[in-house]
Formats: structure tokens, sequence, C-alpha cells
């Protein structure tokens, strides 16, 4: 294999003559071989519109050339797009802070860019990966902000569209089962009778409520530190340089970014990191819920619940024949234990900061990304192969209505709490259904009639106006630009 020397303040070492990475990136791989895991894509595709944006900055305020600044954005772009993935080789468990992950985007963009510049690859007197690429920037900040870009790119363009056919497709179940009158269950006990519909509006109306919490939370990685450098002073960097780069995020990404306020608490902190994590935990807890009454009301087909049928994607079993599993709730289920096992790493690790710096970023961000795209792809697959199949078997949801002894509830206003207590029991000890208990206690059969109606016991009691407006005003958002769901699509550079 032929090789060339490439130099840093250590010393020469060889790496390999094709490689776009220089001799930081080549100590890295050296030093960390701990895990084999990259940061995503992803992230390296902020990374790319990070110095996209500096170099378009640099442009304009008139601190690099044209033509520099012009190579510089041609390779970024092309590290933006992918087509140079396969040389961001550090390790997620590297340097406190992503300095070699930082390095490794400035090598890979300078040694592109000399190239597009006419000379050989690598060559830093043409293009060098610390004065021009990372001109006006520190590790210290462009991680965090790449974290930031890399965070809500995946949140508007990928779950927040994937939650919102989870949520589309449940309100259509709601729908669908609107007239299935089924048993309630409290404690995994009879309780009063529902319909399936409104159980399933429920799910819906759960995941709008997290969706809405997580723009709410996104909203804070918008503000983004790009200038503050090494500790939050901007030292090194020409006057207007933050605000026109920011701009530039901005203007690629399509999305609402906007300069820190305070550049030295965005260096000292990746608290919005860790908030929107938490909300990430708290809708992996819900999806959790969801999943796992689908598996309880499938539970079946002949010795469960069998209130739904799921649809059948796969065997169940390598040795009983003709079992079939609810593979796709499951699979949930193990994708939300891994997105709460993420948010613990990135709460750790969002408490370690010390003075003016927190170190542990390149594992936040691997965590923080990790979940978002598992949680992506796990509520995608949900959604199109378990919830818009599933199916409701509404004959036996009815026969567990009429068995339910918390029917009884409705006896309280005609007898009496007490009196209806000693029907129940007395239905347990014989196994009655209530309307046999009640007449066997002589009870009128035309009470026991109206106020054992399933479908009558299973309808809402209306509210009043005032009620309703005061929860709908509780529950809704003021009405604004959304952050995530309707945020800009363009993935595009301009100038």
């Amino acid at each position: 294999m032929s090789t060339r020397v490439v130099r840093d303040s250590l010393g020469e070492l060889e790496i390999p003559a094709e490689a776009y990475y220089g001799a930081q990136t080549a100590r890295a791989k050296a030093n960390f071989p701990i895990s084999g895991l990259r940061l995503p894509r992803a992230f390296i595709r902020a990374q790319g519109i990070i110095k996209w944006a500096a170099a378009r900055a640099h442009r304009d305020l008139g601190v690099l050339s044209a033509k520099t600044a012009e190579a510089i954005c041609q390779a970024a772009e092309e590290v933006i797009r992918g087509d140079l993935d396969e040389w961001f080789q550090v390790d997620v468990y590297q340097a406190g802070a992503g300095t070699s992950q930082n390095m490794n985007a400035n090598e890979v963009i300078a040694a592109r860019a000399a190239e597009l510049l006419g000379g050989t690859r690598g060559d830093t007197r043409l293009v060098h990966p610390n004065d021009d690429v990372n001109k006006s920037q520190s590790t210290n900040d462009t991680i965090h902000v790449a974290m930031n870009i890399a965070g809500m790119e995946l949140l508007a363009h990928e779950l927040d569209p994937a939650l919102h056919a989870l949520e589309h497709a449940l309100h259509s179940k709601a729908a669908e089962f609107g007239r299935i009158v089924k048993a309630g269950r409290t404690h995994l006990q009879d309780a009063v009778p529902l319909f399936l519909g409104d159980e399933f509006a429920a799910y819906a109306e759960n995941i709008r409520r997290h969706r809405r919490w997580l723009e709410q939370a996104a909203s804070n990685l918008l503000a983004i530190g790009l200038g503050g450098n090494a500790v939050g002073t901007g030292i090194n960097t020409p006057p207007g340089f933050a605000e026109t780069a920011v701009a530039y995020v901005a203007q690629y990404t399509g999305l609402a970014f906007r300069l820190a306020a305070h550049p030295f608490t965005f260096n000292q902190n990746p608290d919005e990191v860790v908030l929107v994590s938490g909300v990430l935990r708290n809708l992996a807890l819900a999806l959790q819920r969801i999943a796992n009454d689908l598996r309880l009301l499938a539970s079946g087909p002949r010795t469960g619940l069998a209130e739904l049928t799921l649809p059948a994607v796969q065997p169940g079993s390598s040795i009983m024949p003709g079992k079939v599993n609810p593979v796709m709730a499951e699979m949930l289920n193990m994708v939300c234990y891994q997105v709460q096992g993420c948010d613990a790493v990135v709460a750790l690790a969002g408490g370690a900061g010390q003075l003016e710096l927190n170190v542990m970023m390149p594992v936040m961000a691997a965590n923080f990304l990790h979940a978002i795209h598992i949680l992506t792809n796990a509520v995608r697959a949900f959604t199109e192969r378990c919830v818009r199949g599933l199916q409701a078997d509404a004959e036996r949801c009815r026969a567990y209505a009429e068995r339910s002894l918390a029917l009884a509830t409705a006896l309280n206003t005609a007898v009496g709490y007490d009196r209806a207590a000693e029907v129940v029991k007395h239905a347990l000890a014989r196994d009655l259904s209530l309307r046999e208990a009640g007449l066997d206690f002589g009870l009128d059969p035309d009470v026991l009639a109206r106020a054992l109606d399933v479908t009558a016991l299973a309808r809402t009691v209306p509210r009043t106006h005032s009620e309703a407006a005061r929860h709908e005003a509780h529950n809704e958002p003021p009405r604004r630009r959304p952050v995530l769901s309707g945020a800009g699509a363009s993935r595009d550079a301009g100038d």
C-alpha cells in the first residue's frame, strides 16, 4: 500500500496515500480503537454544514479569499451529501469534547478542497485544516453546535413526521372502532365499559401531546453558540462572524437557528440536549405503554383477551406450528428500553461539565442521535406493519363488556353502593350475570335493563361548554410557527 507522510505538532507519521484525513485523525485512530462505532451520518452532515457556513461567512467578511472559500464550500457539500463518509474514522469514544472529530472534518475538507484547487490531496499549503477550514472555530463550540443541528434536522425531518403518521393511524383506528363497546379494565380488573374507539383516540391524543412537548423542548436546540470559540470569548474571530455564520446555518437547513444569547453558557452547558433527551425518554415510555396494551389486547388467540388481532408478519415460533407473535410491538418495546438507556448516558454526561466546558459531548451526541434514529425507524415500522392492519373482534369485546361485574357501578344511583356490592358478590359466587343476580335480589327488570345497557354506559358524559373551553385552552399550545411540524424542509445550499 502506498503511503504519504503527514505532519502535526507532535511530528511525522505515515498514512495511506489515498486517505483524505491527516495526522490528527491518524493519531486518533491509533489511540482510540475502542468500539468500531462512529458518530452517525447526521452528525457528520452537521459538521459539513458548519464548515460550509463558516467559509461563506469568512468570504463575506473578506478574511478568506473567494477562491479558497468556494473550494472549502464545495468540499463541505460533499461531506454534507455523504460522499466522503468513509474518511470519517474516529471512534465515538475519543478525545474529550471531540477534538479528534473536529479535526477529522477539518482534515478531510482541507484535503478535498486542495484537490478542487488543482493541488494534491492533503496539500496544506493550498488549504490548511486549522488556519482555513477551522478558521474562527474551536472544537468546543463546533461539536456542541453540530449536535444541535443534527438533532434538530432528525427531529424535524424524520421523527416528527413518523410520529404524525402514527398519530393519524391511531385516529383512523379510533374512527373505525368508534362504536365497538368493550369492557374497561383498571388494575387489570373489570371496570365500566367504554368504546374501543375512545381507547384508541386516547392513544392518538397522547402521541399528539408528546409531539407538542418535543417541539417545545426542541426549540432550545435552535440557539447555537457558533463563534464562541474556545471558552466563549470569540477569540480569533472577525467582527460579525458569529451572526453571519449562524445565518448561513439557518439558510442551509431551513430551520430557525439563531445565535445563542450567552456564548459562555452555551460552551459550558449542553443542557438543551439533556432536556430534549428527557422528552424522548418520556415519549419512549408512552410508546412502550401503547405497545404493551396492544400485546395484551391481542393476547390469545384462545387463552387470552383476543379483542384485537395484530397483522401476522412472520411465524412466531420455531417449535410451535401456527403460532404468531406480536413481534412489531415487541420490537418497539426493545427500542424504547434502549432509548431510556441512551437518555441515562446523556443525563450523566450532561452533568459532567467542568468550568468552561463539558468534555463528554461525543458520547452525548452518539446516544442522543442514536435515540432519535431508532425511535424514528421503530415508529415507522410499528405504524405500517402493526397499527394500520390491526383488527377488532367486536363480538368478543361486547361479550366481555356484558359479563363485566363493574357494570354494578351503574346500579349505585338506583339501589345504592352497598346493595350493588351485594349483587356483585352474589353474581361472582354463582357465576351469574349482573342482570341475573339483580333479578335474584328482586330488582326491577326495567331498572336493570336501563342501568346495565353497555352501549349507553360507554357513552361519554357531556361536559358544559365552559368546561370544554377550559380543557381546550389548557391543552392547546399558543398559535405560532411550528418548530418541528411544518418546519422548513430545504436542505439545499444557496448563496
